[in-house]
């Protein structure tokens, strides 16, 4: 790490600490040149293996971007699509693996969707699942109702 100050190209760790949400280290270093203090932020890094075989690095805001165009028209706010991007986000990370395919993103998606707005999750999987009959619906929409059925018969507290 190559100091801010006098751009030596070594620091020694003062102190480390995880962040709030445990995905990056905070890093407190100094230099032995020239004695400055700077902090560093650590994260490990997430690829995205895209359909053309391009490689880039995962984004939040794809997701939502993404996600967001189903969702339009829906009581979905901001703030949801955020909290669904961290959710997707820790799901790919809990993989262990530091590249994932573009296809996995998208399974990860429709979980956490499926829990915000069925309308939404509908719409996501027509697109992302490549729908291309009523049946295709059917049978979702037939998934969600018996899971409906399940929840009030187990006596889930959110069954709708």
């Amino acid at each position: 790490m190559h100091c801010p100050f006098c751009r030596h190209g070594d620091s020694r760790v003062i102190d480390s600490r995880t962040s709030d949400d445990g995905l990056s280290i905070r890093r407190r270093r100094q230099c032995p040149q020239c004695g400055g203090r700077f902090s560093t932020i650590e994260t490990a890094s997430l690829n995205v293996i895209k359909r053309s075989g391009a490689v880039e690095p995962f984004s939040r805001d794809k997701v939502v971007a993404g996600v967001r165009k189903a969702c339009q028209g829906r009581p979905v706010t901001d703030a949801d699509l955020a909290i669904l991007a961290q959710k997707v986000e820790e799901a790919v990370r809990q993989t262990g693996l530091s590249q994932i395919d573009a296809n996995d993103i998208g399974l990860a998606i429709l979980g956490p969707l499926r829990d915000l707005d069925e309308v939404a999750y509908l719409r996501f999987a027509s697109v992302y699942q490549a729908f291309d009959s009523l049946e295709d619906f059917e049978s979702s929409i037939a998934d969600l109702r018996a899971d409906h059925a399940r929840e009030v018969a187990a006596g889930t507290p959110d069954a709708s």
